[in-house]
Formats: C-alpha cells, sequence, structure tokens
C-alpha cells in the first residue's frame, strides 16, 4: 500500500487548472472541522493524536489497539522484491521480499452527531432530510457509509500483525498510529522463494472482526502492472458535479462502467498483471470501494488518499483538488517497488489522469507502456475536458502507438492485444 499521508507541495504540472473545479460549499452540518466546534470526544483525544504526530515511533505512551474499544482496518497490500536501477550493484538472485502495511484504527465509539449529516448530505441532493428518508434502504445505506467520516481516530496504537508464509508463521509489531489513526510501515518477509502470484491472508492477533484481516500478494520484478482509476473510469462516481458525487458515494449502490468488468477480466487474461487502484478517494470510503472492487473488477492493492477523517467537504476536496499531484507522487512509489514491469495506465477525463499518467512517461518512458483514457460523456460540463486539444496538449511529444483516448471499452481490446504480443516478441 502507498503512503497514507501525502505530502503536499507545489502542483508540478498546472497546465491545466480549468480542469481541477473547486470543492462546493456543504450545509452547515456538514462543513470542515476547522469551521465549526470540535465535538467533545475529539477535543478529549486532541492532546494525544499532537503528541502521537511528534513523536511517532518513539511514543512513551503508545500501547496496543483493543479489540473492545478500537476497530482496525488492514488494507490489502502487494509485496515486492527491490531489484536494482541500471547501473546500480547487483543484487542476489531472489532477493527478501518486503511489503508496506498499512492500518487504520478508530475509536470504536466515535461521533454520534449521523443523523445531522444524514439530514445535510439528503438535504443536498435533493432528498427530504428533515422529515427522514422514506426508502428505509436508503437511509441505512447513508449512515453505514457516512460513519468512517465520523469515528473518532486512535493515536498513539499499536498492532501484531500474524503472516503465515511458505509454512512458517512471522509475527511483526507494527505502531504506534500517527495522528490520523494511521500506520505505514514496511516489513521484510524473507523467504525469497516464493511464486509469483501467492497470495497469503495476514490477520491481527486478539481482533476477530473482517477489516482486521487483509490480503497479500506476491508479485515478481518483472511482469505487466496495470494502474487503473476508479471514479468514473470503473464505478460511475459523477466527480464533476458534487452533487453527484454525494449522491453516487452515500445513497446508491454502486455501478460499475457498462463493459469495464469484461475489458478487466480480459486485460487479466492477455498481460497477468498485478494491480494498483489508484483512487483520490479518501480512506474513509476503503470499506466501501474494496467491497465493490472484489465484486466486479480483478482484486488488487487499493491506493487511497488520505485527506481528512472528519469532514464531508474532505471527500469533495480529495476528487477534485491536486489530484495530478497526488497521483505522481503516488506512482513514483510504486515504480520504485516494481521498476521493471510494464505498465498500463487506465483513467478518465474528468480529472487529471491524462496529465499525470502523461507526467510519469515523460519522466519514465520505458516504464509505462500504454495509457487509455476513457471520455466520459453523459455528464455536464465536460465540454472542454473531453476536447481533442486538451489531450494532445497533455500527449504532446508522446508517440501516439502509446496512448489512446476511448468511451466503449470494446475500442480496447486490440489495443491491449498489441501489448500481450509483446511478451511474444520478448
Amino acid at each position: 500500500m502507498v503512503d497514507a499521508t501525502p505530502r503536499d507541495s507545489p502542483i508540478l504540472n498546472a497546465k491545466h487548472p480549468e480542469i481541477e473545479p473547486e470543492a462546493p460549499e456543504l450545509t452547515a452540518s456538514a462543513q470542515s472541522s476547522e469551521e465549526r466546534p470540535a465535538p467533545i470526544e475529539r477535543r478529549g483525544s486532541s492532546f494525544m493524536k499532537f503528541v502521537a504526530s511528534i513523536l511517532g515511533s518513539k511514543n512513551p505512551i503508545a500501547h496496543p489497539a483493543d479489540p473492545h474499544t478500537n476497530t482496525v482496518w488492514l488494507l490489502d497490500n502487494t509485496a515486492y522484491q527491490l531489484v536494482p536501477e541500471p547501473g546500480e550493484a547487483e543484487q542476489p538472485d531472489q532477493p527478501p521480499w518486503h511489503a508496506e502495511f498499512v492500518a487504520c484504527i478508530l475509536e470504536t465509539e466515535g461521533r454520534k452527531d449521523v443523523g445531522k449529516l444524514v439530514a445535510s448530505i439528503a438535504d443536498n441532493i435533493g432528498l427530504d432530510g428533515e422529515t427522514g428518508i422514506a426508502d428505509e434502504a436508503t437511509h441505512q445505506r447513508i449512515v453505514d457509509r457516512i460513519q468512517p467520516f465520523l469515528d473518532t481516530v486512535s493515536p498513539g496504537r499499536t498492532v501484531t500483525l500474524q503472516l503465515d508464509i511458505a509454512g512458517g508463521e512471522q509475527s511483526h509489531e507494527l505502531g504506534p498510529s500517527d495522528r490520523n489513526g494511521i500506520i505505514s510501515q514496511t516489513i521484510e518477509l524473507g523467504v525469497p522463494h516464493i511464486p509469483d502470484g501467492t497470495v497469503v491472508r495476514p490477520r491481527l492477533s486478539n481482533f476477530g472482526n473482517s477489516m482486521a484481516a487483509m490480503e497479500t500478494r506476491f508479485a515478481a520484478p518483472e511482469g505487466w502492472l496495470v494502474v487503473s482509476d476508479i471514479d468514473d473510469t470503473i464505478k460511475r462516481t459523477m466527480t464533476v458535479d458534487p452533487t453527484g458525487i454525494l449522491r453516487t458515494t452515500f445513497t446508491e449502490e454502486p455501478v460499475p462502467i457498462v463493459g469495464m468488468p469484461e475489458f478487466y477480466r480480459h486485460v487479466h487474461e492477455e498481460l497477468n498483471p498485478t494491480w494498483f487502484y489508484l483512487s483520490a478517494s479518501p480512506h474513509n470510503l476503503y470499506p466501501f470501494l474494496h467491497s465493490f472492487l472484489h465484486e466486479y473488477y480483478i482484486p488488487g492493492t487499493l491506493v487511497l488518499r488520505e485527506y481528512s477523517f472528519f469532514d464531508i467537504s474532505g471527500l469533495i476536496k480529495s476528487l477534485t483538488e491536486r489530484t495530478q499531484e497526488y497521483k505522481v507522487d503516488r506512482m513514483e512509489k510504486i515504480r520504485r517497488w516494481f521498476p521493471a514491469r510494464r505498465v498500463l495506465c487506465i483513467g478518465d477525463s474528468t480529472q487529471s489522469d491524462p496529465e499525470a499518467y502523461a507526467e510519469m512517461y515523460r519522466r519514465y518512458p520505458t516504464w509505462i507502456h500504454a495509457i487509455a483514457i476513457r471520455k466520459v460523456t453523459g455528464v455536464a460540463n465536460m465540454e472542454v475536458k473531453n476536447k481533442d486539444e486538451r489531450f494532445e496538449e497533455a500527449f504532446k511529444d508522446i508517440p501516439a502507438s502509446v496512448w489512446t483516448v476511448f468511451e466503449d471499452p470494446v475500442e480496447l481490446y486490440g489495443f491491449v492485444d498489441g501489448l500481450g504480443m509483446e511478451d511474444l516478441v520478448l
């Protein structure tokens, strides 16, 4: 898993500032935590968060997460073997495996103002938030998906990870969690002789809930790798419309883009890649998106953005602000793990996928082998983003054989089959 806490820095490429819309203002109950008084339970832990953020792994008051008072999410990840860059010293034929483990730790008894935020979301998308939502299933769906935005994060917590690999059991201490309640820690797993594609299921000691288990996939240094966006690339999200984001995220069952599940299965059969789903959605949506991917697509590592665990407006901001910088940063890290893999990037035209992927190609033209951009139609205010001039500028000086823009995934089958021919040549 890529870093849970991104490092904000000046935007690397600002050629298309009009592509990043401003986040909307929500009703008072959904305003940013910085704009309204903090709930009592959050104030009580503010000093702990401050101490944890400064001391990190040296925090003297860190203590184990408690299954009775904490909820822990373990995020699926991909194990890798470090290989030398050109010119570096050679490594052993079978270097040890590493993997970055990410855990999100929350307080089981978090904030209680669910009703107000449910009403606020309902009002913002045109439902009757004051008298209640007539459809009980919709109401419960909003409650379930909004709760991770309300739960209090738990800094200064440690967990014990158990792994069964190659017939042996390993135990690793992770943590403590930072001020956002997140642990992001790389572990050397040893046991070098593990076949490509092997899947193990690490778990936490003393935790029985399903989110305290995960899948680690072992990916060899060479082969194909897919970096795929989620929102409006494989899932209908309407990221150009704040109201649409709220509706599709909190009130509706997730809907895959027509034809994309079948196309991704074709990619998997043709290229047998390792999969990374790189989304600007915040970590709060991990259970929702993880379930969606496992229902419709090929399992892989879900890379999400740590924007805010405290407010719904953070969702809009995470999906629309500085996405190019964020995605380039995450792809740089994926490349450090898999510099010898050949990469297929798949995204869409709603945000900055074309510019981000093009920037990575210019940096590493032997790493990025293909880019496919879905032109999103049937959504308002896409005229500028879908202009041919936008794509021509984004991919200026990049060979036409490397990138393509499509509306129907059927158009991509031949494109991917051509990539599969590379394996026959090699």
